[in-house]
């Protein structure tokens, strides 16, 4: 698996808080702290695989995700 990304996205913030799934939630748990889950709740990413914004905790947890380095998502297709 190659750490090279085929598609750098920039994260953007939405108003409102995305509606995330208790799956999703609890997956996360010990890995993001509250707080910046919160926060995370209202950042999403036009998705290059999907082809609609996605809320920033599903790309998080894609496999296709690599990295979120400076406001940008390293993803690998």
């Amino acid at each position: 698996m190659s750490s090279e990304p085929k598609y750098v996205i920039g994260i953007k913030e939405s108003e409102k808080p995305f509606k995330i799934s208790k799956e999703t939630q609890k997956s996360l748990k010990g890995v993001v702290s509250g707080k910046m889950m919160k926060k995370m709740k209202l950042e999403f990413v036009e998705c290059p695989i999907k082809k609609v914004n996605t809320p920033f905790l599903e790309c998080f947890i894609c496999e296709s995700h690599i990295r979120r380095f400076k406001g940008e998502v390293h993803c690998q297709g």
